[in-house]
């Protein structure tokens, strides 16, 4: 069975995002990249990171699973864009759970993903910077 869309269960700014998904798709010239799944769920994230002038420029993401996934991910497009690598790595699950105007105790790993994405996309852009 699908699950619904609920008022009662999400937020206006977390249906807005599944229903209309920032940034979706892959990039062809980004920078960095990273790939996180939840093995329990099956949820998945691919983000990806263009840095230009020291800040992160462009996001965006190709991800599989519930709404509240999907929805977290496209907050996190918006969300690191003219963030310094540092700053965007130190988002934590809060920022990105915020970012749709909170989440179900439940799909509380929906912003972890987020969160884990971006940070491992930061470290694999910094690696390539020190090469």
């Amino acid at each position: 069975m699908a699950e619904r869309l609920s008022p009662d269960v999400y937020s206006a700014i977390l249906i807005d995002h599944f229903q209309n998904p920032r940034n979706a798709g892959a990039m062809e010239d980004a920078d960095a990249e990273a790939f996180v799944t939840n093995p329990v769920c099956g949820d998945s994230l691919r983000i990806f990171l263009k840095f230009e002038d020291g800040v992160v420029a462009r996001a965006s993401f190709l991800s599989s699973g519930c709404p509240a996934s999907i929805a977290t991910s496209s907050a996190a497009t918006e969300l690191v864009v003219g963030l310094t690598p540092e700053d965007a790595a130190t988002l934590s699950r809060d920022d990105y759970a915020d970012a749709v105007g909170g989440l179900p105790k439940a799909k509380i790993h929906c912003s972890v993903l987020a969160a884990s994405a971006v940070t491992q996309a930061v470290e694999q852009w910094k690696a390539k910077a020190k090469a």
